[in-house]
């Protein structure tokens, strides 16, 4: 019993979050699927990993002391982690959004103490290069705040090479054939291709992008949902080469994230959405025998409004709420 009970230093770190077999997701027979139960982590999301290591590093530095004050350009997942971790360390947490994060997001974050700044009107719609900026000035207007840089700092890949990837293969017995992971930062994938070039593993990187997200050569887009893709190419995303690229759209991330709710019982985040559709698409490629997993980046509550809300598809997608339960059907129909 004592074993499982941290003081309150336990609050500060993510754990290794379960790894599950699933078996309904997919009619996959002689493929062997595993899911990281990441939106089970504290502050809901992969995010508390990136945010334990960010902020880590600047106290272990001496340039971040409690009392002092972080601010960050976040679309969700990374503002909660980091207000959550802020919080128990006495620090002030400046979250910077734009009229895309979501509105539950930044309730979690006001709820843990954040002030949410809000960026609007972007000139020439590029909402990653206008909440840097807005970063930028706030850093000048509060001498001695720090931003974590979650777009280029090593840090960021640094606690997926020593967290997430050695404890995904330790869950499947050090035999992985191919890992799904959604992109934004990159910071995640980055630090799992790391891992397994280091370690001499033979495992397929598959990285999930959004259609509209420039990253990996993509083409700008309009998109609605946050926590996947991006606007602008993040440095560290110059150092990131996944052996695929996915493109998905939101309709198939509203797809994929309720198949996964109503087959696995598992509710996720819009990226894992486009995770599990990227998934569909490549499993007739892959070989029987074949083991993958993919990361459950966050947790499906804050998207209950969007995502799981059928006068939201039908208004912001454009799409009937009934052709997405009908898809849902047929594959149901054919499994």
């Amino acid at each position: 019993m004592r074993e499982m009970i941290m003081d309150s230093v336990g609050t500060l770190s993510p754990f290794n979050s379960p790894t599950v077999k699933l078996d309904r997701l997919f009619d996959a027979p002689g493929i062997e699927i595993f899911a990281k139960l990441d939106l089970l982590q504290l502050s809901g999301s992969t995010k508390e990993r990136t945010a334990g290591s960010l902020i880590d590093s600047f106290m272990q530095s001496g340039q971040l002391q409690p009392g002092g004050m972080v601010i960050e350009s976040t679309s969700g997942n990374l503002g909660i982690a980091l207000s959550r971790q802020c919080v128990v360390r006495g620090i002030k947490f400046v979250a910077v959004v734009d009229e895309n994060a979501n509105k539950s997001a930044l309730d979690i974050m006001r709820a843990y103490g954040a002030t949410v700044d809000l960026v609007v009107n972007q000139p020439d719609g590029n909402k990653l290069a206008a909440r840097r900026q807005r970063v930028a000035q706030l850093l000048a207007e509060n001498p001695g705040s720090v931003t974590t840089n979650q777009y280029g700092s090593p840090h960021n890949p640094a606690a997926h090479f020593s967290s997430t990837m050695p404890e995904i293969m330790e869950a499947v017995d050090g035999r992985l054939d191919m890992l799904f992971v959604a992109t934004s930062t990159t910071g995640t994938i980055l630090g799992c291709q790391n891992y397994v070039r280091e370690h001499g593993l033979s495992t397929k990187l598959i990285a999930v992008d959004a259609m509209g997200s420039v990253l990996f050569g993509g083409e700008s887009g309009n998109r609605r949902l946050p926590g996947l893709g991006a606007g602008i190419v993040p440095e560290l995303a110059l150092q990131a080469t996944p052996d695929r690229v996915f493109r998905i759209p939101e309709i198939d991330m509203v797809r994929g994230c309720r198949t996964l709710a109503r087959r696995e019982g598992i509710l996720a985040g819009a990226s894992t959405g486009a995770i599990v559709s990227a998934m569909g698409q490549l499993l007739p490629e892959i070989p029987q025998g074949s083991r993958i997993a993919f990361l459950v980046h966050d947790s499906g509550v804050p998207y209950l409004h969007s995502v799981y809300n059928d006068d939201w598809v039908r208004e912001q997608l454009g799409e009937e709420p009934d052709s997405v339960e009908a898809l849902q059907r047929e594959e149901l129909s054919a499994s």
